[in-house]
């Protein structure tokens, strides 16, 4: 999606042992949100508590500025 050289790993959980996921296992920072959440936006998500994250900050605040992470949650809580 990007030329970014960080990796990000994608997690969108719909219950339990239930998560669609988008990256890399060796992801430098692991975005976590519950599907019942997934269409707040993620900026928002994350002040609230609601979006974890695991890993390099910057990263993180990266991809919640440029909208790739809008992205990407928005296509995993939308699976089929």
């Amino acid at each position: 999606m990007s030329s970014d050289p960080h990796r990000v790993q994608y997690r969108v959980v719909f219950g339990k042992k239930d998560e669609a996921v988008d990256g890399p296992d060796d992801a430098d920072v692991v975005i976590t949100v519950p599907a019942a959440d997934a269409a707040l936006d993620p900026s928002v998500a994350f002040m609230q508590g609601k979006l974890k994250a695991a890993g390099h900050t910057g990263v993180l605040f990266e991809v919640l500025r440029n909208g790739e992470a809008a992205a990407v949650i928005s296509r995993l809580a939308s699976r089929p």
